[in-house]
């Protein structure tokens, strides 16, 4: 594997290292040794998946806090996506900063998401989905969320968004969001 640092600290976009033949391929997605190597969480309570009809869909900008907080191991199995996270760790220096990555089920990559950050994504096709590994179970009390459409983050999403749920719509923007 091989682990991309992202501009924000403890965040990395994980890329295969494919070994073939004319069969096809093996890789490992995870491996507890070379997650320890970089520091990074080997403990995964949960694992889901998403599935999004529609082309230009967002969902996000979602979070644990508390004892929920949680790591993230997310990959695209079908399609594509815009994948974003925003820092919101209390006394960060990139603190409201974001980055995003482009998820692609050929390309098979995934991000590392760290503790304090909220996440979410657009689709880029239709009929998307991605896996997700979670550090810690969900807890519905201690959920939270950023709007995606916030102008303070000025996200500059690839696609007019074709579809939010009213609970993404009605997230409040990023001051009004307690650190984590």
């Amino acid at each position: 594997m091989i682990f991309r640092p992202l501009s924000l600290d403890g965040a990395f976009e994980v890329l295969l290292e494919p070994r073939g033949d004319a069969r096809g391929f093996f890789s490992r997605f995870y491996c507890d040794e070379e997650f320890a190597s970089y520091g990074l969480n080997t403990r995964w309570a949960q694992m889901n998946i998403s599935y999004t009809r529609g082309i230009g869909a967002l969902r996000g900008l979602h979070f644990q806090r508390g004892t929920a907080a949680e790591v993230k191991l997310v990959r695209c199995l079908r399609g594509r996506v815009y994948d974003v996270i925003v820092d919101l760790r209390e006394g960060s220096g990139s603190f409201g900063r974001h980055v995003g990555v482009e998820l692609d089920a050929e390309r098979r990559n995934s991000i590392y998401i760290p503790e304090g950050f909220a996440h979410g994504f657009q689709t880029l096709e239709d009929d998307v989905e991605l896996q997700y590994l979670h550090s810690r179970p969900y807890s519905p009390t201690q959920e939270g969320g950023v709007n995606l459409m916030d102008s303070h983050l000025a996200i500059d999403w690839p696609l007019p968004p074709a579809q939010i749920s009213e609970r993404d719509k009605n997230l409040p923007a990023l001051e009004e969001v307690s650190p984590l």
